[in-house]
């Protein structure tokens, strides 16, 4: 069973990644949340690698933009939130919370996580230790609350925090410096946070990417993850929209 995860950076100010779960014996590969479809032909052309299916975490235009484009002359199936239908409506196969769907051999657990928007899931693959979680779980911070409740995305950070220590997690924007300098202002004496900081720094100066993170990492250093109410989440988030 060998599966390789591949980033392909979409190059747009919104600061995108687009991953590719590649299953290496078929050379077939999942697209999760394809902003931009050129990047991901461009990708499996130069790689061999054969689009099998697309998965999507949720609504917003910089994770679905690409998929018209790479449906057009291919009968995929696109997987995505059954709650959001209405907004994505090329999605073949809605999920929702606790449904499981297969990539070969791999079981893949979806989960819920509404609060960015009310239908946002997220792929968790047990077996490899990987979440692709779209934008409810940054690398040291979490989505803004756009459409659900304060309390629906705590318990969803929550429902995310809940996974092994050693899950391996992809989401989808590369915000982690930004995210990196909030942290170390509302958390200045933890040390976790400080050398996370220079890692950060280091890595986006040589202009490399920051992710995945882990979920024991996002414990340590995540102040969305350590908060220990909602009262205390919803202050750090109205805090950290405004930073």
């Amino acid at each position: 069973m060998h599966y390789q995860v591949h980033l392909i950076d979409a190059q747009k100010p919104s600061q995108n990644y687009i991953w590719l779960l590649e299953h290496c014996a078929s050379k077939q590969v999942v697209v999760v949340d394809p902003t931009d479809a050129k990047p991901v032909e461009g990708f499996c052309q130069n790689h061999g690698l054969e689009i099998a299916q697309i998965w999507l975490t949720h609504w917003h235009q910089d994770h679905i933009g690409g998929v018209p484009e790479l449906i057009a002359e291919r009968n995929l199936p696109v997987y995505g939130p059954r709650e959001e239908l209405s907004k994505i409506p090329f999605i073949t196969h809605p999920l929702q919370n606790q449904d499981h769907i297969n990539f070969h051999d791999l079981q893949v657990d979806v989960i819920a996580v509404p609060g960015h928007t009310l239908g946002h899931i997220v792929y968790f693959i047990e077996a490899l230790d990987v979440l692709f979680c779209g934008d409810t779980l940054f690398a040291m911070g979490c989505g803004r609350v756009f459409e659900g409740t304060y309390l629906q995305m705590y318990q969803s950070l929550n429902r995310l925090a809940a996974l092994p220590p050693r899950t391996r997690v992809y989401c989808t924007h590369e915000y982690t410096l930004a995210n990196a300098q909030f942290a170390l202002h509302v958390e200045p004496d933890n040390v976790a946070i400080q050398e996370r900081y220079q890692q950060i720094e280091s890595l986006r100066m040589l202009n490399q990417p920051t992710l995945p993170s882990s979920i024991e990492l996002e414990l340590e250093t995540n102040p969305f993850l350590r908060a220990e109410s909602v009262e205390e989440f919803q202050k750090l988030r109205e805090l950290k929209d405004n930073f």
